[in-house]
């Protein structure tokens, strides 16, 4: 079984995911790393070939993990937007909705002028409250688990949930 982390860009997935690989032994995939490492910057395939076709790396991606078992897997933002992702997913894994406050993400986020889909808006807390709010109750319906993150240490979070794991299995 593979555990995968969703939700908000800024909320920690990459973070907790090293940290679940440290504390487990399970291998670590960051989705939009093995994008990046295949077909380069993510902001420069958002710019030359559009948001549908990152979308649909994405899904390659998923595609080729699923075939795995014992990974843990931190997924961009928008990876689960994709029904077929979320199924996909599912068939080898559990899915854990790491959940943080607008106000916390704004925090983390505010500062990284290389996410496509804030990256020159000029509007970064309006654009990120709408994509939080259009994208919320996605993840809320796609989760196995809904892990809060705020006010929690990256080792809380890895620790709640590696304990939600292990009650998984059989």
């Amino acid at each position: 079984m593979n555990i995968v982390l969703c939700g908000m860009m800024g909320v920690g997935k990459s973070s907790v995911g090293v940290r679940i690989t440290e504390l487990t032994g399970r291998k670590w995939v960051d989705t939009d790393a093995v994008i990046t490492g295949r077909y380069g910057r993510i902001s420069d395939i958002f710019e030359y070939y559009g948001e549908a076709h990152f979308r649909s790396l994405e899904t390659e991606v998923v595609q080729m993990l699923v075939k795995e078992d014992n990974l843990v897997v931190s997924t961009g933002g928008g990876l689960v937007l994709r029904p077929e992702n979320g199924e996909l997913l599912k068939r080898n894994g559990k899915i854990f909705f790491l959940r943080a406050s607008f106000e916390t993400l704004l925090v983390r986020v505010r500062a990284d002028e290389t996410r496509p889909l804030l990256k020159d808006t000029g509007k970064t807390a309006e654009r990120l409250r709408e994509l939080l709010n259009a994208r919320t109750p996605v993840y809320e319906h796609v989760a196995d688990y809904l892990v809060d993150t705020d006010d929690k240490s990256i080792d809380e979070v890895a620790a709640e949930i590696i304990a939600l794991a292990a009650e998984e299995r059989p």
